[in-house]
């Protein structure tokens, strides 16, 4: 049986309702929302948004009395049933009694927050708080060369305003004993040896290249404990000479990036927050495992290019016959005009193209929240996905759609309504995303707000009052 289209009327019923409830100006976005309880597939989104828009555009060209009256026409199209409830993600497997146990580790090269790590983040976040149980923040910062001073006080900051439940945050470098300790563990246990054949696949985060079996894998426990001594003396090994190996089991994997992958190596560049305590740095799937294993960790949500770390983890844990936690994997966003790494952003910022970090155009929680955006959106924007492996495109421009969307539903009651005229002699300033300030006189009265509120302006949108900064309002969305 063939499936029914979704008739212009019922876009055009959907549209008017989203005028009607939004001072007369509907948004393609809110309506497309709903089509999906009328049957609309995700794959049919592309396709249907060209008549959304003009049937949107159509709308707003009237004025409220007209679109109050023509949907009482309609009003007979508007389904009633039961939307799913947008913050309820799938189930998780195996969920313990005593709740889950997951964990968001980002990198230190980043110096705040963006867009990637909250969406990334998030659904751990959101099944914590289904649950119960515990949310670690862990920062990764054992390679000195890539580490962000800022992002010491960014990123619990930060994270604790997007999530609002993590248990408990540290930095990695805090721990280097402990990973020692574990490094010893297993050399001693024979599942890790000193290799001294120098190998390009030992420089972290690059991609591993297949390598050889070398005589190294066939040290004795002994000679292994010695050279382990050796790259941990001053006076021992020097940089490049020797790195820590993890000893696969299996030496015939149809991957030969997981045979003997590194764990450890000797790096005496300054660290920003050790200094030169230490010379040799774990690498990040010694870190992860020790930590997944002495923190219980349950279930594991991360980016789909990590799924050979995740293998390698495993290698770890079955080899000491721990138990391993339920691994998820999210495919990317790939934001196909906005920069988010710490590279891009300092390039732009010199070339004159942002004024700096607090720019509201750029896409960093910082910034998210000084323009009025509620977590909760996030939340929504992100439990609509679910845990699909599937990448998805993104440009800016729609990432704000969908944003403005679901936080325009959380704040609508909120906000406090005031009517706004244009007026260059007004003392009210709102910036816009074109970082222009608009000034004009409204029914306001300042004194009873509060820092933090979100008024609606009628005929501009949503804008987040900032007390004591020198523009009292940050624009939010329309």
């Amino acid at each position: 049986m063939a499936k029914k289209e979704i008739s212009d009327k019922k876009i055009l019923a959907y549209a008017l309702k989203n005028a009607v409830e939004h001072e007369g100006k509907a948004v393609a976005g809110s309506v497309l929302s709903p089509l999906f309880s009328e049957g609309l597939e995700k794959s049919e989104i592309k396709s249907i948004m060209p008549r959304i828009n003009e049937i949107v555009s159509k709308v707003n060209k009237m004025n409220i009395g007209e679109q109050k009256k023509e949907l009482e026409e309609m009003e007979k199209l508007l389904s009633h049933r039961e939307v799913r409830d947008i913050n309820e993600m799938p189930e998780l497997e195996d969920v313990p009694k005593t709740g889950v146990i997951m964990r968001i580790s980002p990198s230190s090269s980043a110096s705040a927050f963006h867009i990637g790590h909250i969406l990334t983040g998030m659904p751990s976040c959101l099944y914590v708080k289904r649950y119960g149980g515990k949310f670690y923040l862990r920062i990764e910062d054992t390679n000195p060369e890539k580490t962000a001073p800022e992002c010491y006080e960014t990123f619990p900051k930060e994270a604790e305003w997007i999530f609002g439940n993590i248990t408990e945050y540290y930095a990695e470098s805090d721990r280097m004993q402990t990973y020692y300790d574990f490094a010893e563990k297993l050399i001693k246990k024979g599942l890790a040896f000193v290799c001294t054949c120098k190998k390009e696949e030992d420089e972290e985060d690059s991609i591993p290249k297949p390598r050889e079996l070398c005589d190294c894998r066939n040290n004795s426990i002994k000679d292994n404990q010695e050279k382990w001594k050796k790259m941990l003396d001053k006076n021992g090994f020097k940089e490049g000479d020797a790195v820590l190996r993890f000893k696969s089991q299996d030496i015939k994997l149809a991957n030969p990036a997981l045979i003997d992958f590194p764990l450890a190596r000797i790096n005496l560049t300054k660290h920003p927050r050790q200094g030169n305590k230490y010379r040799v740095w774990p690498l990040m799937n010694l870190c992860v495992t020790y930590e997944d294993i002495t923190e219980k960790c349950t279930h594991i949500i991360r980016g789909k290019e990590h799924a050979d770390n995740a293998k390698r983890q495993e290698m770890i844990f079955d080899a000491l016959g721990v138990k391993k936690p339920i691994s998820y994997f999210l495919g990317r966003y790939k934001f196909e005009d906005m920069p988010i790494s710490k590279t891009q952003i300092t390039r732009m910022i010199k070339e004159g193209k942002f004024t700096g970090w607090d720019d509201i155009r750029l896409p960093l929680a910082r910034n998210f929240k000084r323009r009025g955006y509620q977590p909760k959106a996030f939340a929504k924007m992100v439990t609509q996905r679910g845990l699909s492996p599937v990448d998805k495109v993104i440009s800016q421009k729609d990432l704000f759609q969908v944003l403005d969307n679901f936080n325009r539903e959380i704040i609508k009651d909120k906000a406090i309504p005031v009517s706004w005229e244009e007026n260059k002699k007004g003392k009210i300033g709102v910036l816009m995303p074109n970082a222009k300030i608009i000034r004009g006189n409204s029914d306001l009265d300042i004194k009873k707000i509060k820092d933090e509120n979100i008024v609606f302006f009628r005929g501009l949108g949503y804008a987040r009052y900032n007390l004591g900064e020198k523009v009292k309002f940050w624009f939010a969305h329309n």
